[in-house]
């Protein structure tokens, strides 16, 4: 009887990918019915197989995770991939991250920087951060403050803490920016409000060396900001 049910409403892999994806969400998010990772991995995996990118880009995540599957980072690399040739700024993010830390993939920093570069492009203000990070330190790039100085700058609009305290440090040194400690004192005291401690420290190192109406300016900068949306990367 059942069996016969099932032929009825057809296989699951006939479903299309838009309505797999949404039965994938609500199993991954307990929508109208518990929890079921399991499940969710299923249809996900359905959606992914006929091209869609946010399915493959949560498929990577429940592999790389290990949620209703085998945790398999290579997999999730591989599903990553397709996502990120398609255009999926978190997918790109994830696979740029993995190809930076040698998970699943060797490890090859001008790649990751292709593939964060991509979506830094898209507004994630967490790849606008490490791309930043990356032309700090010449990791897979060439050193570049004032490219790391343009990406820090655009994570620090999307009130990206980390990004907000290197840029302070940067405004601070005069590295690929002109040298402002008002700027560099307001952008640090922006990433305390997001609980940088490190950028605590540095905040009250640079105050000692300003006077009493550059402070001022600092706060009143820091008060003027007004952040961009912030973009969730997966």
């Amino acid at each position: 009887m059942f069996g016969k049910l099932k032929s009825l409403l057809g296989k699951d892999e006939d479903v299309s990918a838009k309505e797999a994806l949404r039965r994938g969400v609500m199993n991954y998010q307990g929508q109208a019915a518990p929890q079921n990772f399991r499940e969710a991995a299923k249809w996900f995996r359905i959606a992914a197989k006929q091209g869609d990118p946010k399915a493959q880009c949560n498929l990577g995540m429940m592999f790389f995770s290990g949620q209703g599957v085998a945790l398999d980072h290579a997999q999730a690399a591989h599903w990553f991939h397709k996502a990120a040739d398609h255009g999926e700024p978190k997918a790109q993010y994830n696979l740029g991250m993995m190809y930076l830390q040698g998970q699943g993939v060797g490890v090859d920093p001008s790649v990751a920087a292709k593939w964060l570069m991509r979506a830094a492009g898209q507004g994630l203000d967490k790849a606008q951060y490490d791309l930043g990070n990356l032309f700090l330190f010449g990791q897979g790039v060439a050193q570049d403050y004032a490219q790391a100085a343009k990406w820090f700058a655009k994570a620090a609009a999307q009130n990206n803490g980390g990004a907000q305290a290197k840029l302070g440090y940067l405004y601070a040194n005069g590295f690929g920016v002109a040298e402002d400690l008002s700027e560099a004192y307001k952008w640090l005291s922006l990433a305390v409000k997001q609980g940088h401690e490190e950028a605590e420290t540095m905040r009250a190192e640079l105050g000692a060396q300003m006077t009493g109406d550059q402070i001022t300016e600092a706060h009143t900068r820091a008060a003027n900001f007004v952040p961009q949306g912030v973009q969730e990367v997966g």
